[in-house]
């Protein structure tokens, strides 16, 4: 698992250079409160806001980011209005509590804005739980979040806004359906009942920090889209915080809430959320342990029976949660996978038909965004399949088949990306060979995507009638190469895929 966080590759030092900025925001964030003279709960709040700020929203382009950022108050401020008011009513806020999780987990299919919106919402009730505000304290702690999303944001946009230089980030659309159809409304459903399910378990573990267990549950259902996805995401959660709990006695504890050491592992912390997320859910959840084991020592109430009171109730969480997805209007891991890698098969032929019309001399085709957008398309799949791929599956057969889809899409991605690269040689043109080839990719996108598995008739964009070539030997018979490796690949592809 060490292996994962710091061997994996980091394109760009997107992952280092995303960890130490939210250090510096959160550090200047945190700052600012304690200089405007805000309590230390209210830093916290303040904290908390620019972590979120900085880890969730996810706009494909700088200025969605801006605006989705902007929105967050919108969204977080009644929250923790409502959370203030009913904080000596328990039914009333339990209720609204639950109400709130289930919209957050909602509010996912509007994309990378509706879910950073849901989860402030969520982890603002969620504050108010932590710190056990009052009404009394709600003016300090809306201070406090704006000026923390306001100091975050400057360093965000203005002092360290790297995402600038880079292209706009590919964000696929998920597989549409509605009603009950569509897997955001059934994992709303599963989350509302699981939250319950957790809220009700975890306050007979205890009254004050009952909160834990529908937190889990709230974490567990992030970015997750099947029941094998989230009975993973459940293990990996309690394994994390088995892991934050042990750190935690050790290093937190002892500490005794020194201001200095606590600050400095803190950020520490924070860099190892950032820097985790991306690939180790495990070792983030271990991170995000420590921080609230180092938080509630700066608070003056850690000990090991409240470490050990974090860790039963992520498992109640965690439990709540696997009982949802299996009882509760289940989203099988078959069915989104199978939607995610039909998906990616239509986006390869799209990336072959536009190098088929680049090939072909026209000036607006261009193939860069769809491979683009395959390389999202495939990170999909891959977090889709990752149930059947870990380490503990017990479905040895399905983990091989699963392996080999992966290793097949891995090889249409190479060959897409190498026939891309090719059509954009000036010296490429039409040749009779490359049409034929890039009919047979049709047809075998055709068999694969349609419900009957068979093929489909080549398309006027793919295999139009040739005309003489005048394309460079070398330049033809790459992209002739590239083209024979993606119809072999989609050939192969479709033994695995109608098992």
């Amino acid at each position: 698992m060490l292996k994962r966080v710091f061997v994996a590759p980091d394109p760009g030092r997107l992952r280092l250079r995303s960890g130490a900025r939210a250090v510096l925001g959160i550090g200047a964030a945190v700052a600012a409160c304690g200089l405007a003279g805000h309590s230390l709960a209210a830093a916290v709040a303040g904290g908390l806001a620019a972590l979120l700020a900085l880890f969730t929203v996810t706009d494909a382009t700088v200025r969605g980011q801006a605006v989705t950022t902007a929105l967050l108050p919108v969204a977080g401020l009644p929250v923790l209005a409502a959370a203030t008011a009913l904080h000596g009513l328990p039914w009333a806020r339990d209720a609204v509590f639950l109400a709130v999780l289930g919209a957050g987990v909602y509010a996912r299919r509007w994309g990378p804005r509706g879910h950073a919106l849901g989860v402030f919402a969520f982890m603002t009730f969620f504050e108010t739980q932590f710190l056990h505000a009052v009404p009394g304290q709600l003016p300090e702690l809306c201070a406090a979040t704006l000026l923390a999303l306001a100091v975050s944001s400057a360093v965000r946009f203005g002092l360290w806004c790297y995402e600038r230089r880079l292209a706009p980030a590919a964000a696929p659309a998920p597989p549409s359906g509605t009603g009950l159809a569509r897997t955001t409304t059934r994992q709303a459903v599963q989350a509302t009942a699981a939250g319950a399910l957790a809220l009700g378990a975890g306050q007979l573990l205890s009254e004050q920090r009952w909160y834990w267990a529908v937190g889990a549950v709230w974490w567990i259902f992030v970015n997750t889209a099947s029941r094998g996805d989230i009975l993973v995401r459940g293990f990996r959660r309690v394994l994390g915080t088995v892991l934050g709990v042990a750190v935690g006695a050790v290093v937190a504890i002892p500490l005794h809430g020194a201001g200095l050491p606590t600050a400095v592992l803190v950020a520490a912390c924070v860099f190892g959320i950032f820097y985790a997320a991306p690939v180790s859910y495990t070792w983030m959840m271990f991170a995000v342990t420590v921080m609230a084991g180092l938080l509630y020592g700066l608070l003056g109430v850690l000990s090991p029976g409240l470490l050990a009171l974090r860790l039963a109730e992520t498992g109640v969480g965690a439990l709540g949660a696997a009982l949802a997805v299996v009882l509760v209007l289940p989203v099988t891991t078959h069915a989104t996978t199978d939607a995610w890698v039909r998906h990616a098969v239509r986006c390869v032929h799209a990336c072959a038909a536009e190098s088929a019309a680049r090939l072909a001399g026209s000036p607006d085709a261009d193939p860069a965004p769809r491979v683009a957008e395959l390389e999202a398309l495939l990170g999909r799949v891959r977090l889709s399949l990752a149930p059947l791929v870990h380490p503990l599956s017990p479905l040895r057969t399905r983990k091989a088949r699963a392996r080999r889809v992966l290793a097949l899409l891995d090889d249409c991605a190479r060959e897409v990306r190498g026939l891309a690269s090719i059509s954009a040689d000036p010296e490429a043109s039409r040749d009779d060979r490359l049409s034929a080839a890039c009919a047979r990719v049709e047809v075998a996108v055709g068999a694969l995507t349609s419900p009957g598995g068979g093929s489909v008739s080549p398309s006027p964009s793919l295999s139009s009638p040739t005309v003489s070539t005048s394309v460079s030997p070398s330049v033809g018979e790459g992209a002739l190469a590239h083209l024979q490796g993606l119809e072999r690949a989609l050939g192969e592809l479709a033994v695995p895929l109608r098992v």
